[in-house]
């Protein structure tokens, strides 16, 4: 087995002035392979989100290692990881995160210019016509809707055919009907890009389409419901 991103025995303190130091993550190991669904759940404060962002180098464990790609994101430096982060990793939040005063083409576009891209405009384009947007291109993020800014984040997040993807409850602020549908969408184009996708979420409709289904409590991994395994393929 060939893990796309491994974990490595992460731990994350956070101190606390005049507080007792919070363990967000106590010891956590992971593998994930090319092209997998992973989804992340628990009760809210038991570290979903911290794993997150230390897994896809938006913050560093206090100990321990994440490698993507064959890289060690612990020890890279800034410009090594702004490099990574234009390349081979593409994010999706809750709260959707667009650039107000960009159109819902430039947004998209936006990560493909920075990374360099002479096609950026062309990759945009043909990725809102894929989520149904087409007509929106030159819409402002005031003038849509939450599903709509969602589906323009996740093309955002492939514009530069990410091969890891980290999504952080990006159904939480939708509707069910809205939520399904970003849901679809998001599975689908991580299936037909090859990416591999880390899902945070609370929601058990978002979990049941995972490959697999780890679930933390303070900070560790309690459970691992692997429908994979049960096919003789086994996930560490």
């Amino acid at each position: 087995m060939t893990c796309h991103l491994s974990a490595e025995s992460v731990f994350k303190t956070y101190q606390r002035e005049g507080a007792p130091d919070v363990e967000a993550l106590r010891g956590v190991d992971l593998c994930v392979e090319a092209g997998e669904f992973v989804a992340v759940t628990g009760p809210s404060g038991c570290g979903k989100s911290t794993l997150l962002t230390v897994l896809s180098g938006l913050d560093l464990p206090t100990s321990g290692k994440v490698i993507i790609a064959g890289q060690d994101i612990t020890t890279s430096s800034e410009k090594e990881l702004a490099q990574l982060r234009n390349t081979e990793i593409g994010f999706v939040f809750q709260s959707f995160h667009l650039v107000a005063s960009m159109t819902a083409l430039e947004n998209v576009a936006f990560p493909a210019e920075l990374a360099g891209s002479k096609e950026a405009l062309a990759k945009a384009k043909q990725l809102l016509d894929e989520v149904g947007l087409s007509d929106r291109r030159d819409s402002f993020p005031h003038q849509l809707s939450g599903g709509e800014k969602q589906r323009i984040a996740l093309c955002r997040a492939l514009v530069n055919d990410a091969k890891m993807i980290f999504a952080d409850e990006p159904t939480g602020n939708l509707d069910s009907a809205n939520g399904e549908h970003v849901l679809d969408l998001l599975v689908s184009l991580q299936k037909e890009k090859g990416s591999s996708l880390i899902l945070v979420s609370h929601s058990p409709e978002v979990v049941a389409k995972a490959d697999r289904v780890i679930t933390m409590r303070d900070g560790r991994v309690v459970d691992r419901n692997d429908p994979i395994a049960a096919k003789g393929q086994k996930h560490v």
